[in-house]
């Protein structure tokens, strides 16, 4: 983990998807560890927990605006950040259909939705804002234990499973690209957590789930290479 002593630089970490939900608790949780934040929000009209945030972080956290789904606004957050250096880009992105829907039944607009959403969004965000990001620094994604195609042993959620899956192989390929480089890369599946994606049954709170999580990426700063995590650091098999 980068140093935050009087000699160093304060870490700083671009949470894109920070609204709400898992994202925002990321950037509070990071504010808390004594990091700068930029989050990042995609409706630019209504107050969110992230702006909250902000409000009471003493400048430690600022809020852009970014739809992951909208290529064209990738190009004038970069200017906006060029002046920065992240030692953290973190992805986080989800969203999915009628989960029982077996994959035949799908409507092509829905599959599209969510591979977009869960897959190819992240990687242009990441392919857009990665030369920000310190040479030692880390670039990660929120994927899924869902994504496991070893570990599909129950099926449902297939679309959902395969954006995952998508997302995975998607950045298994950026950080082979990246190979010769110090940088980290992470691929967190953090469980089946209460949020509005996940449902009021998820047994894990996002409060009990989010300092696991951030003790798994921290940990995995300095570690050239690309991991595949579980909320308690374990290998998840591909």
């Amino acid at each position: 983990m980068p140093s935050t002593g009087a000699d160093r630089h304060t870490p700083t970490a671009l949470i894109v998807g920070a609204s709400r939900g898992l994202g925002h608790a990321m950037a509070a949780e990071l504010l808390d560890r004594g990091w700068s934040v930029i989050g990042t929000v995609r409706d630019t009209t209504a107050r969110t927990p992230l702006h909250d945030l902000a409000d009471r972080s003493d400048g430690r956290v600022s809020v852009e605006h970014l739809d992951i789904n909208e290529p064209d606004h990738l190009a004038p957050l970069h200017e906006r950040l060029a002046h920065r250096q992240l030692d953290l880009l973190f992805v986080n992105a989800g969203t999915t259909n009628n989960e029982q829907t077996p994959i035949g039944a799908v409507p092509t607009s829905d599959f599209v939705q969510v591979m977009i959403t869960n897959a190819l969004s992240p990687m242009r965000v990441i392919e857009a804002l990665e030369d920000l990001v310190s040479p030692t620094g880390l670039i990660g994604a929120m994927s899924s234990g869902q994504g496991s195609i070893t570990n599909n042993t129950t099926a449902g959620r297939e679309v959902y499973r395969g954006s995952k899956a998508a997302l995975n192989m998607f950045m298994r390929s950026f950080a082979t690209r990246q190979s010769k480089t110090q940088r980290t890369f992470a691929l967190l599946a953090p469980g089946w957590i209460r949020t509005a994606l996940g449902g009021p049954d998820a047994p894990f709170t996002v409060e009990e789930s989010i300092p696991l999580l951030v003790d798994v990426l921290l940990s995995k700063l300095g570690t050239p290479g690309l991991a595949y995590l579980d909320r308690s650091g374990q290998t998840v098999p591909w």
